[in-house]
Parts: structure tokens; C-alpha cells; sequence
């Protein structure tokens, strides 16, 4: 191979004008042409009318090493079972609109050693049959890579060489949703990249993978490192010396329990005549299908219904190959709980805002609505005279001792130490008249109004919001 590009292929020795220092394609070619070798000569321009009669034997076409600077959209309509063009170390700029798309047959195109700075993403349309594809040594500062990602556009490509360009960022996500057999073809290096982590972890896992777009032209596979630019080793980037990226990681999926997943075998063989799992508990999966909670799709991939805490581990792939043959491992981490919605985030929430308040009522019943000492003690103390309710709290809890026939309020007047001395033992013998056992009256009060007064406060509530005026 190239130290520049990515197997360049030499084409073998033909009959034609090569090295015949021709301005244009000699005429009349024989109609049963089969190869035309027109490299190295002075043919700088490919025009419409260069093969003037169908040549629908010519399968390879090789003009590299003419100087081209243009070639004509139409330049291919009369060779449509072309299977090899080499249009290599020329002079040319720019891949126009449905440049190739005459060409249903390509299967090998070269490219390389060029001054193409623009590529139409329509240039190659209609290559269904395009297997390799030779753009390094170029000027391409970006290069469609949406051809590649559905896979419908060329669908047999299995390497896209685009070396030594002008290439300072690459889409990392769409590069690694690639299926590995078209990663392993696909060569960047030599290339003006930006140093980043995710750059790093890209070429990582191919590394890891032992991808021949990573291995064979490692030396080569440099960034340049802010703000210097100082060219680097895109392996080296994980070294603390340097951005001290973290190590990637190749194949990790993350699901919880319930969940439905599939596991990818995504291996870098083309064509596989087998395939087999083997699941962590040490279950082989070959046929597909299958009524459990395992099964083995059509595309060697494997679907695992409601997941279950044991379910998890790693899962094994091994994949034979006419060459050879390989085994991916794809660890399925199952988090031991079921992930919810949006709803079920806002119903949680709800329910602690409920929480919170019945809490708070909680709180306000306890501090408001409890009754208070004074009561449970109500048989130990007299009761306050009826008359002394100016003085207290219209909130009192303090019960009457005649519930039935309420003694009728009376004119405010004060009160002797004989009358409420016997106030006293009334007190004392309870509800039903009767003597309490313990029941100790309170020593006789001081004569006055004030000495009252002071009875009458522990047996209520002050309140605040009482309106009373207190009497003096």
C-alpha cells in the first residue's frame, strides 16, 4: 500500500497510447475495446463526443497522469459497463452534479492526487455497485458523509480513502453509528484534525477493535493540539500530559428492569455464513427466532424481552467469516429499578406537595386544637367563678359545672373570703357533689379585687385576640 493513501491499486499493463504524449483519445477505437489505457499523455479535457460510437465492451478506463482539468457530465454516457476508472494524479478541482451517475456498473474509482476542493453530494448517485472509492491527496475540507449513513446511496462500498486532505473536524457520531465493515475501510489520517476527546475516543475503539483503518497507518494518525497546533498522537490523547481523555469504552448498553433491547453484533466481516450467542449465563443462541425471552433476529442481532436483574453481564457474539473469523463481547448493564415517564416524575412530585401539607395541618391542629394542662387538672383546682369571664379568653376550654341549667350571669361585685371559701369546696367534691379523695382545697385568697383576679388567670387562656377590657 501507499504510505498516502489506502491501497492504491497499479494497473496492469494493456494495450494503448500510454506514454504517447497525445492532446486527445485517438480515433476510430474498435467497437470490441475492452481496456484503454490513455496515462501519462496531455489529455486535459474529457469531452461528451471523445468515444463517438458505444464501446459496450470497455470495462476499464485508465487516464491517470494527463493533466485533466475537466471532465464532461456527459463523458460517459456511450461506456456503461465501465467497471474500473482511474482518473488519478490530475488536475482536477471539482466532482460535479451526476458526474459518475452514467456508470451503474463502477465498481472502482480512482480519484487521488487531484485538486478537488468540491465534491457535489449528488456526484455519485446511481453507484449501487461502487466498492472502492480513492479521494486521498485532495483539498476536501468536507466531504458528504450523509452517502454513507443509510447505507441506500452505495450500498457495496467497503472503502473510502480520504487521506492527506484538508479535513479539521469529523462528525464522531455518525462515524461510529457506521456498521464496523465500513469503519474498517474508511482512512482519515494525514489529515489537519482538531485534537478533542471525542476524536480520541473514536479512534480508540477502533483500535480496540483492531480496525485496518486505525493499524496499518497508525504513525500517521496525528491532530493538531491547542493552541500551538503541535501535531500529535490521536492514541496519546488520554495521557495526562496531554487532555487526559477518559478511556473508552467499546460496547456498554444501559436498560432497567422490564425494558426490551437489542444487542448488535457489529463486525467488521463483509460476509458472514454464521453467527452464534452465547448469553452470560452460558445459554448458546444459532436459530433464529425462538419463544423465550431471547431471540436471534435475521440480522445477527439479539432481542432480549422484559428484562430481569440476572439478565444482565456480558453477551458474546462469534462471528465466521471465509477468511476469518471473530467474537464481540457486549456488556448489558440492568439497573435494578423500572425507568418511568414524565407523568410518573410529576405524580411524585404531587405526592410530596401533599405530603408537605397535610404535614403542615398536622402541625396547626396539634398547636391550636389540643387542649391545654389546665384542664386535665381541672379536679385539682376550683373552678373559676363565672363572674371573673371578664378576665379570660373567650377560647377557654374550661368546662362548666352545670352543663344542663347555666347559672344566669350577675353584675360584676366583689367577692368575700366566705363566699369563696365555700366556691372552693364545691369544688372539691367533684361534678356529683361528692367528696373527692385528694382533692386539697386552695388556701383562702387575699382580701381585694386583685387577690381574685390572680385565681381567675391559671385557669384560662389568655387570648389576644380578646376584646375585653380588663377591669382594674
Amino acid at each position: 500500500r501507499s504510505r498516502a493513501g489506502a491501497g492504491h491499486p497499479t494497473p496492469a499493463p494493456s494495450s494503448g497510447s500510454r506514454d504517447a504524449v497525445l492532446s486527445g483519445v485517438p480515433a476510430p477505437l474498435p467497437r470490441f475495446t475492452a481496456v484503454l489505457d490513455l496515462s501519462h499523455n496531455n489529455v486535459s479535457r474529457l469531452r461528451a463526443d471523445w468515444a463517438p460510437g458505444r464501446l459496450a465492451h470497455l470495462h476499464s478506463l485508465l487516464l491517470s497522469h494527463n493533466g485533466l482539468t475537466f471532465v464532461s457530465t456527459e463523458a460517459f454516457a456511450h461506456v456503461p459497463h465501465l467497471r474500473h476508472l482511474d482518473l488519478s494524479s490530475n488536475r482536477l478541482r471539482a466532482l460535479d452534479e451526476n458526474l459518475f451517475s452514467d456508470l451503474a456498473e463502477l465498481e472502482v474509482l480512482l480519484l487521488y492526487n487531484n485538486e478537488i476542493a468540491a465534491v457535489d453530494r449528488t456526484a455519485f448517485e446511481n453507484l449501487a455497485r461502487l466498492r472502492k472509492l480513492y479521494l486521498s491527496q485532495n483539498h476536501i475540507a468536507r466531504f458528504p458523509l450523509e452517502l454513507l449513513k443509510d447505507g441506500s446511496r452505495l450500498p457495496q462500498l467497503a472503502l473510502l480513502d480520504l487521506s492527506a486532505n484538508r479535513l479539521k473536524s469529523l462528525p464522531v457520531a455518525e462515524l461510529q453509528a457506521l456498521p464496523a465493515w465500513l469503519r474498517d475501510g474508511l482512512y482519515l489520517h494525514a489529515n489537519p484534525l482538531a485534537c478533542d476527546c471525542p476524536l480520541y475516543e473514536l479512534f480508540a475503539r477502533w483500535h480496540r477493535r483492531q480496525l485496518s483503518a486505525v493499524l496499518d497507518f497508525q504513525e500517521e494518525l496525528r491532530c493538531l493540539l491547542p493552541p500551538s497546533k503541535k501535531p500529535v498522537d490521536i492514541l496519546s490523547l488520554g495521557s495526562p500530559g496531554l487532555l487526559n481523555c477518559s478511556e473508552a469504552k467499546e460496547a456498554v448498553l444501559e436498560a432497567h428492569l422490564g425494558d426490551t433491547v437489542t444487542l448488535g453484533c457489529d463486525t467488521r466481516l463483509r460476509a458472514v455464513s454464521a453467527r452464534e450467542w452465547v448469553t452470560p449465563a452460558g445459554e448458546r443462541l444459532l436459530e433464529e427466532g425462538g419463544n423465550g425471552s431471547a431471540a436471534l433476529l435475521a440480522n445477527g442481532s439479539l432481542r432480549l424481552r422484559a428484562l430481569r436483574p440476572e439478565d444482565g453481564g456480558t453477551y458474546a457474539c462469534s462471528v465466521a467469516g471465509a477468511v476469518l473469523n471473530e467474537t464481540l463481547y457486549v456488556e448489558l448493564l440492568v439497573h435494578n429499578f423500572t425507568l418511568h415517564g414524565p407523568h410518573d416524575t410529576l405524580n411524585t412530585a404531587y405526592t410530596t406537595l401533599v405530603g408537605c401539607i397535610l404535614s403542615v395541618v398536622l402541625v396547626l391542629i396539634y398547636l391550636y386544637l389540643t387542649p391545654c394542662r389546665c384542664c386535665c387538672r381541672a379536679g385539682d383546682k376550683p373552678a373559676a367563678p363565672h363572674d371573673d369571664s371578664i378576665n379570660s379568653s373567650t377560647l377557654s376550654a374550661t368546662p362548666n359545672h352545670n352543663a344542663e341549667a347555666p347559672a344566669p350571669k350577675e353584675p360584676f361585685r366583689p367577692r368575700s373570703a366566705s363566699s369563696a371559701a365555700a366556691a372552693a369546696a364545691a369544688a372539691a367534691r367533684g361534678q356529683n357533689g361528692k367528696f373527692k379523695a385528694g382533692g386539697t382545697p386552695e388556701p383562702a385568697p387575699k382580701e381585694g379585687a386583685k387577690a381574685q383576679r390572680k385565681m381567675s388567670d391559671p385557669d384560662s387562656v389568655s387570648s389576644v385576640f380578646s376584646d375585653t377590657p380588663i377591669v382594674v
